[in-house]
């Protein structure tokens, strides 16, 4: 028999630090089932969605990809990640801050809002991790970082380089965002890495690229030391898309593409970066529609929450 004990801890939650156990098929859903709030005193790192996606050029439904990536995150909840000698919730109060909010009918001012939303919690001296959303959404979430933390190095996990060329700016896309981050310099191409890329592109615009092929031939091992060379001392900003992983890992996406990292290979890479000094990150392209038995949103829900343990080991972490 379950004893009575702590549920719904997205609202009832007292401490926001620590780990607590509650059914895993029941319950609020917030991610990992941190408190839902809009409060962000004493809070240092702040969950939040951005249900997005009409910038993709193919299969859209990543808008579901915040609630299918914080039901995946209950089975979670319980306990700290093996593999790990800490509990990031120990060290981090974190909270579920909850969706941005705009209308989707008024597309020209959708990257704005978004980037006031991240801008609001960064002035609270709080961290955030973005559930996206298709990709495009990384591009306004950097704005915000940059103004707070200066020019950054990008940990970028795709199948694609997401910096095609494109005169019109004005458009939203998820495959040229990066492109525009680093020309305007909310990105420095020469401390940024994407990692798992297998599509083409003739210009690497000075990215370090280890592309999907490279990790299968040089290792783990390999592309987390070339990672942590590139991004160097400086701040940064990571950001996973979920196609990294070979559709077989994750074929809830939008543009999948065969030959791709494994779960196990991606989750390794994440947890090798601990120490950087991470300002923010985010997992995009969550299209639950297009998933097999919750795969997708299972792998989502753990790389983000590696991603918390990544920024709870970052230098002068809470």
């Amino acid at each position: 028999m379950i004893k009575e004990g702590p549920v719904d801890q997205a609202f009832r939650r007292e401490d926001l630090r620590g780990t607590g156990s509650e059914p895993t098929y029941s319950g609020a859903l917030s991610f990992a089932r941190r408190r839902y709030t809009r409060s962000l005193e004493g809070v240092d790192l702040a969950v939040t969605g951005v249900p997005f996606d009409l910038a993709t050029s193919n299969r859209p439904g990543a808008r579901f990809g915040p609630r299918a990536i914080r039901a995946a995150s209950a089975i979670y909840s319980w306990a700290r990640l093996d593999g790990w000698d800490f509990d990031a919730f120990d060290r981090l109060a974190v909270v579920d801050y909850g969706d941005c909010l705009f209308d989707y009918g008024r597309h020209d001012e959708i990257p704005d809002l978004i980037t006031q939303h991240v801008r609001g919690i960064l002035e609270q001296d709080t961290g955030v991790l973005t559930l996206g959303g298709d990709h495009f959404v990384t591009y306004p979430v950097l704005k915000a970082h940059a103004e707070r933390f200066g020019p950054l190095g990008l940990i970028h996990f795709d199948a694609h380089s997401d910096t095609w060329h494109d005169d019109d700016h004005a458009r939203l896309d998820h495959g040229s965002m990066f492109y525009y981050a680093a020309q305007e310099g909310i990105i420095d191409p020469a401390r940024s890495v994407q990692i798992g890329l297998r599509t083409h592109n003739d210009d690497d615009w000075g990215f370090k690229w280890l592309r999907a092929s490279w990790v299968h031939e040089h290792g783990v091992k390999a592309a987390i030391a070339e990672a942590r060379r590139v991004l160097g001392d400086g701040p940064c900003y990571m950001s996973f898309d979920i196609d990294c992983l070979d559709p077989s890992f994750a074929p809830g996406t939008g543009t999948p593409v065969i030959g791709g990292l494994s779960s196990y290979q991606a989750q390794q890479i994440v947890r090798g970066l601990a120490g950087v000094r991470l300002t923010g990150m985010d997992i995009m392209e969550v299209a639950p529609a297009y998933d097999v038995a919750e795969i997708t949103a299972l792998a989502a829900a753990t790389l983000a929450l590696e991603m918390i343990y990544v920024y709870a080991s970052r230098p002068n972490a809470a």
